[in-house]
């Protein structure tokens, strides 16, 4: 089947925004319940590819059964991808400016801490901080425990995606603008993550601020990720995209787009048991998730559901890459299925949309802040004899 292209490529900032996020959150939650298989183990135990919402991998043992439990991965439950997505909007909503780290340890710590919200894969209100991976405890240990810098604080931590998955944000704020939104999602990131892990949650951010440029496309936002990616991430964003550049399939392309990204990749073949070198510093390595997600972006060619859908099959970390995958495509302008978006929000007992309109308002106040800075700058330059674009 030849993925057909986006529908929409000229949409407005509030339907760019709401794309990305709400197209985030439903990749995560399809992404969920097959996460951490590979496409042969997700054929056999579904009988075939999946192709929408399905059940926790272990059915009604889901509450026992390992390494799961006790978390309800599937049924149209998101996961920590988008619980810690929305967190970083709350923290823009309160700082209403370009974030730092500084902004994670004030804002972002304390949300996790001290405030229960519903969590979907515990079916109960908790804190955020009981769902999080370790990797994302760590921003607790870390910032709150440890009074490390925040500049400093993601040193030490395991690399992984743990940072990247929830950039989105900073690219929304940045829309357009994706050399803007790598330095703050740096920035951001250094809180929490380093080496690779780090730079995938610049790029990433880059890709979405890309992404929702009047007539973006895959390929388009995967120049921008080129021209901005440092080391081992761009070396991974390249080699998967030339792959996959030659795909109009994903299921074509699941083995390969695995092939191109596995010299980059140091957890190695069995994702539930990494190898001795897996998420440990390096500047010739990266992490899987983001040039798969960008990979499946081209070969759906920008089409959400063939790109989320082959995120989805093609395992391992697969929630995470579903949304990046997701986010990419809904801010290209590719429509989220309604079917799964209503039975997502259902499920999970979250408004996908508030947190879009939230990040639109707050958007358009940084917007109008940076052009009132840039102009007292353009002010500024004249008085010292400069020039300006105006002159």
């Amino acid at each position: 089947m030849t993925p057909k292209a986006p529908e929409s490529n000229g949409g407005t900032l509030e339907e760019r925004l709401t794309g990305a996020l709400v197209g985030a959150a439903v990749g995560d939650a399809l992404g969920g319940p097959v996460e951490g298989y590979s496409p042969e183990q997700i054929l056999q135990r579904h009988g075939g590819r999946i192709h929408g919402i399905v059940g926790p991998w272990n059915g009604d043992d889901w509450r026992t059964a390992r390494p799961i439990a006790p978390y309800h991965k599937g049924d149209g439950h998101v996961t920590d991808d988008t619980l810690m997505t929305h967190a970083l909007i709350r923290v823009y909503a309160a700082v209403r400016d370009h974030l730092d780290a500084y902004a994670v340890a004030d804002h972002l710590v304390a949300d996790l801490m001290t405030t229960p919200r519903w969590i979907p894969e515990l079916e109960a209100e908790a804190l955020p901080l009981h769902r999080i991976f370790l990797a994302e405890k760590w921003l607790v240990a870390r910032l709150h425990y440890g009074h490390a810098d925040p500049r400093e604080a993601g040193v030490g931590n395991i690399v992984n995606c743990g940072a990247a998955m929830y950039m989105a944000p900073v690219g929304l704020v940045n829309a357009a603008d994706p050399a803007r939104a790598y330095a703050e999602a740096l920035d951001v990131a250094g809180a929490h993550q380093s080496s690779y892990g780090r730079e995938a949650a610049g790029v990433f951010a880059a890709a979405v601020a890309a992404a929702c440029a009047p007539r973006a496309t895959p390929e388009s936002v995967v120049a921008s990720c080129l021209s901005l990616a440092k080391d081992g991430t761009r070396a991974a964003i390249e080699a998967v995209c030339e792959t996959a550049a030659r795909h109009t399939e994903f299921e074509s392309a699941l083995a390969p787009l695995r092939e191109a990204v596995a010299p980059f990749d140091t957890v190695g073949p069995d994702y539930r048991r990494p190898s001795l070198a897996a998420r440990r510093p390096s500047r010739i390595h990266a992490i899987e998730e983001l040039p798969v997600a960008l990979g499946m972006l081209l070969v759906a060619g920008g089409d959400y559901r063939q790109a989320v859908l082959g995120s989805v099959n093609y395992g391992r970390d697969c929630d995470s890459i579903a949304t990046m995958a997701g986010a990419l495509a809904g801010a290209l302008g590719s429509p989220v299925p309604d079917e799964w978006s209503k039975q997502v929000a259902d499920a999970s007992r979250l408004d996908l949309w508030q947190p879009a309109a939230t990040l639109v308002e707050v958007a358009r106040e940084i917007f109008a802040r940076d052009l009132d800075r840039r102009r007292a700058h353009e002010q500024a330059f004249r008085a010292l004899g400069g020039t300006t674009c105006s002159d």
